[in-house]
């Protein structure tokens, strides 16, 4: 994907504007630019970085080399290739090499050969493991807080490959598996929830309890249980009751083997035979397999009852089917934990908690208002949710939802109570990047950041991380006034052109939110210096203010935010970091929220339709 950097006016969302069509652009024009700005460091003789960029001489082979493709022309439109000590190729060159690179990586063919990816075994996650209970036995006990910590891998923690189980958390398992077991012998509701069927005679109870065994397993796996299962769960119980366990006794014993049985405690999936002919691996997984992957992308639980009828019945497997009942999902009220998990991650919501800005400084900030800044971002992502609101308001939605304490933070008026209500923003704030939770996030804990903030937008709304900055760069001082205004200070802090390559794109993002200070609040000055909002962007788009920069990013950035949120979310949904082959679904995800008004229920319907969704690919012999 183009740096931001490289983006002119003319071209400004290559994305939507018809790619440019030549002969052989990579032969033409991408070849002379590697040999005369690159190759030099980049040759096959002792190549820089064991990158050898001469062997492309009409192709970039972009079916096997497209991330290294991607890294090129994110280095070349931010200016960090050639080096700033070499001879540096004019800007009319950079933008013609990056729309021939563009031009490249669009030829890749998504139909070539298919790889749907496969899933490392997952296991349930804290938020996952309590909401499973919840849904399960009817008790909301949240035994999993005291579980350790989920690593977090690729943003989230959900993700297969870092979700590992120490020994600590083996005996937590076991533990919250007994404790589970007590409470619910001990909860009549519960108990009927979990064995509803009863013994109409003494001659009917040794079957009515495997009927009860049999079913609340087959809810725990997720699917119908194998005869050797049902055997091992009888033979739980006649050992129990052979010691002369109590009856409470052996229906705890069978409840707790149950919740510590891998196939609860794992989301498990099977691979596809690699020798079978005409599969290369690759099946598409059944009406169970889906109902779970559905009911753990939007509600981070087990699915419910009508997706386990759907699963039975093989309806699941039909995409038309998979996008109605995703829809319904999206209307239940558990749809929140979409808001609780991926949105808490995405836009790092969950760290607001542990902010402190400094109090000398901002003494009216308190745990009220950092709430309260929080939940207005929760509650406007939950009404992207419910009202299949355009996922571009993220960027330029002229409304959000406050409460008195918000209200007052923010200077709107006629406001009162903890309740929160749906407002319309002042002319000077747009969409999620002008609430206050995330201008807190992105700032320091005594001033603003622009450095942070244009960071975050590119790497969390653009997919255009910048590279790290070079060793031995020192901080910007806190609290000088003596070097100027903190943009003179940047400005000085940029001298170096190793460091101004990538500070003029985040700089000038992250100096369009500077009239609202460190905890979100509007000011017009710093200090005694005037707030200058104003920038210019790549291709001399200029703005003033944040209400400009968000609209210029709405009209002209819209497909990279989109492929961004496409990209974030199919990694939530998959639990597992993207490569290579899902680009294609993260842009036909794109193409389908462009298709349909960019609703957001058309992204979770692509999603869950896509490949790597629906398919799974078995592991290869290296």
């Amino acid at each position: 994907m183009a740096s931001l950097l490289a983006i002119d006016s003319a071209r400004a969302d290559s994305s939507e504007a018809p790619i440019p069509q030549a002969s052989n652009s990579f032969a033409d024009i991408v070849v002379p630019f590697l040999e005369t700005h690159c190759v030099g460091c980049h040759g096959s003789d002792d190549a820089e970085g064991g990158i050898a960029l001469d062997r492309y001489e009409q192709s970039g082979n972009v079916q096997t080399d497209y991330e290294l493709w991607e890294k090129i022309i994110r280095l070349i439109g931010a200016h960090q290739m050639p080096p700033a000590e070499e001879p540096q190729p004019s800007s009319d060159a950079v933008i013609e090499v990056t729309a021939a690179i563009e031009t490249e990586l669009a030829t890749f063919d998504c139909s070539a050969e298919k790889h749907p990816g496969r899933l490392t075994i997952q296991r349930l996650n804290k938020a996952e493991y309590n909401n499973t209970i919840r849904d399960l036995v009817g008790l909301d006990l949240h035994l999993a807080d005291d579980f350790p910590s989920d690593d977090v891998g690729n943003g989230f923690d959900n993700i297969g490959d870092v979700l590992s189980i120490p020994p600590i958390l083996m005996e937590k398992y076991l533990d919250a598996a007994m404790v589970i077991a007590q409470r619910v012998y001990d909860d009549e509701q519960a108990r009927k929830r979990v064995f509803p069927h009863q013994a109409e005679s003494d001659e009917d109870r040794i079957e009515t309890a495997r009927r009860n065994v049999s079913e609340f397993a087959a809810r725990a796996f997720r699917r119908p249980l194998r005869e050797d299962e049902k055997a091992r769960l009888f033979e739980i119980m006649r050992f129990a009751w052979q010691q002369d366990a109590s009856e409470a006794d052996i229906f705890q014993t069978v409840i707790a083997a149950i919740l510590s049985n891998p196939h609860f405690i794992f989301r498990v999936e099977t691979d596809a035979d690699v020798d079978e002919p005409d599969t290369n691996g690759i099946r598409s997984l059944n009406g169970y397999e889906l109902a779970s992957r559905l009911s753990y992308f939007l509600w981070s639980s087990m699915p419910d009852e009508r997706l386990f009828e759907r699963a039975a019945s093989g309806e699941l497997t039909d995409h038309e089917v998979l996008k109605s009942e995703a829809i319904r999902m999206l209307a239940d009220p558990k749809s929140a934990a979409l808001v609780d998990n991926f949105a808490g991650q995405w836009l790092q919501l969950r760290d607001v908690s542990r902010l402190m800005p400094d109090p000398n400084k901002f003494p009216e900030f308190d745990g009220k208002l950092r709430q309260a800044m929080r939940r207005e971002t929760e509650l406007f992502f939950a009404a992207m949710i419910l009202e299949d609101r355009s996922v571009l308001e993220f960027l330029s939605a002229d409304y959000t939802y406050v409460n008195e304490r918000l209200a007052r933070h923010y200077g709107i008026s006629d406001v009162t109570g903890d309740q929160f209500q749906r407002v319309p923003l002042a002319q000077g704030r747009r969409g999620v990047l002008t609430h206050a939770s995330i201008l807190m996030l992105t700032s320091n804990p005594t001033r603003t950041s622009p450095v942070k903030r244009g960071k975050w937008i590119l790497d969390n709304m653009l997919a255009e991380p910048p590279p790290p900055p070079p060793a031995n760069v020192p901080e910007l001082e806190e609290g000088t006034e003596t070097l100027g205004s903190l943009r003179e200070q940047m400005e000085q802090h940029r001298a170096n052109e190793s460091c101004a390559v990538c500070h003029r794109t985040m700089d000038a993002l992250g100096f369009g939110l500077e009239n609202f200070d460190a905890i979100g609040a509007w000011r017009d000055n710093d200090g005694k210096f005037e707030i200058d909002a104003s920038g210019e962007l790549p291709g001399g788009r200029s703005f003033d203010g944040a209400a400009e920069l968000m609209q210029i990013l709405t009209d002209e950035k819209k497909q990279q935010f989109c492929k961004c949120l496409a990209g974030k979310m199919l990694t939530y949904a998959l639990g597992r970091g993207l490569d290579s082959y899902d680009r294609c679904s993260v842009n036909d995800a794109a193409q389908v929220m462009k298709d349909n008004n960019y609703r957001f229920s058309s992204l979770v319907t692509a999603i869950v339709t896509s490949d790597p969704f629906t398919l799974r690919e078995a592991k290869r012999e290296e």
